[in-house]
């Protein structure tokens, strides 16, 4: 019994951290293949990241989250302590500023495996497949655009259905909160706040700060302020004359639903100026994918201004990213067998025969884009699987009955 124990806790895997059997590791391979051409089509350029990285240059500028979801181990060669990717952002983030010498526009996407200490997400999983698009080189209102409607087409791609997009934007809480004098330490605690919309600490919280009533309200009143694109105007009559920069990302918001509005009428635009996935790291619009089914992003992205200013040159920078495995789960229950079943009826069962003729067929039929499998037993074929035969002398395709 204990050999038993023993041997089966050797096929027992870390909590959060995946295998993949062969339908379904179809099905995400067919995934990142179908989003890797659709970023092609739309012009970005494809960049692979190192897995692991000296931990300086891979937490440089990184927020408290981040260092805590990296691994960290010593380099046995250098003795230096190195990090696993926890995200692939600032990795991609680095190769714009520090190796492309870019002057003007970087369009640039990746897909690849991150490791996270800790569980989270949707999906609860350590070792996600990230994929994601971003633009250097352009602060305004078409490049945020082009990448949202690029993330919903990335789950269109997925076969994701019922979308709904929420969208919201930083600068409305740091507008406010550097006008009532809030020190940036102090800005990152309100707006841990302002995600729980705990309207009654947002007030005890200010009010230790030394906050005026007026400016608290305006903190307390972002909380009411969800729903569909005609909460922007409520926004803009609540804050008339408050303060500039909240104005300017209010405007900035309209013209982002105005443009989606036309171009993705079936979509549901949700705004929620107090929840802000991903505060940390943006600094303005910031924007989330989720379906009525789970409760969670699906996918995320934002303008993150500034991003490359410790690797020597500061960029303006939007972009998404999101879970190919997550993406291809939520496909039906059915789906990986069905793959699977897909993959076994178009494979070509051949006989385990040495005539050159054969493998001159078999080559030719693989290089057309044909599933070829050398059956070791010629009885191992399956009763009326398409299965290579000799005809007359030569070999022909002999379709499935």
């Amino acid at each position: 019994m204990a050999g038993r124990d023993s041997s089966s806790k050797r096929w027992l895997l870390p909590d959060g951290v995946e295998q993949a059997l062969p339908g379904e590791a179809r099905r995400i391979e067919g995934l990142r293949r179908r989003v890797l051409d659709l970023f092609d089509a739309w012009g970005y350029e494809l960049v692979i990241t190192p897995l692991i990285e000296y931990l300086e240059s891979l937490l440089a500028d990184a927020d408290d989250e981040l260092n805590l979801q990296v691994f960290k181990l010593t380099d046995q060669s250098s003795g230096r302590m190195l990090g696993i990717r926890a995200d692939m952002t600032p990795q991609v983030a680095r190769m714009d500023a520090h190796m492309l010498h870019a002057h003007g526009i970087n369009r640039l996407c990746y897909a690849g495996q991150v490791l996270k200490a800790r569980c989270g997400g949707v999906s609860g999983s350590r070792s996600p497949l990230q994929f994601g698009a971003e633009i250097y080189g352009h602060e305004g209102v078409g490049s945020s655009t082009e990448v949202i409607r690029l993330m919903l087409a990335a789950l269109d791609a997925a076969g994701v259905d019922g979308v709904h997009l929420g969208v919201g934007h930083v600068g409305i809480c740091r507008g406010f909160a550097q006008a009532a004098g809030l020190a940036p330490e102090r800005s990152e605690r309100l707006l841990d706040l302002l995600n729980t919309k705990a309207g009654h600490e947002i007030e005890a919280y200010l009010l230790e700060q030394g906050v005026a009533r007026g400016q608290i309200e305006w903190f307390v009143s972002l909380a009411d302020l969800y729903g569909d694109a005609g909460v922007l105007d409520e926004a803009r009559r609540r804050y008339a004359g408050a303060v500039p920069q909240v104005a300017d990302a209010l405007d900035e918001l309209q013209s982002v639903a105005d443009a989606l509005a036309r171009s993705h009428p079936g979509v549901q635009l949700h705004c929620n100026l107090a929840e802000l996935p991903g505060y940390h790291y943006e600094t303005g619009l910031v924007f989330a994918g989720y379906v009525p089914s789970i409760g969670q992003e699906i996918a995320r992205g934002g303008r993150y201004n500034n991003v490359g200013e410790s690797f020597g040159k500061a960029r303006p920078a939007v972009g998404f990213s999101s879970d190919l495995k997550l993406l291809a789960a939520l496909g039906d229950d059915d789906g990986a067998a069905a793959e699977t079943a897909a993959g076994a009826a178009q494979t070509i069962c051949a006989p385990p025969d040495d005539d050159p003729a054969l493998h001159e067929k078999i080559a030719s039929l693989r290089a057309a884009g044909e599933r070829v499998a050398v059956q070791f037993d010629a009885a191992a074929n399956a009763a009326g699987a398409r299965a290579l035969v000799r005809d007359g002398g030569k070999w022909v395709v002999r379709e499935a009955s």
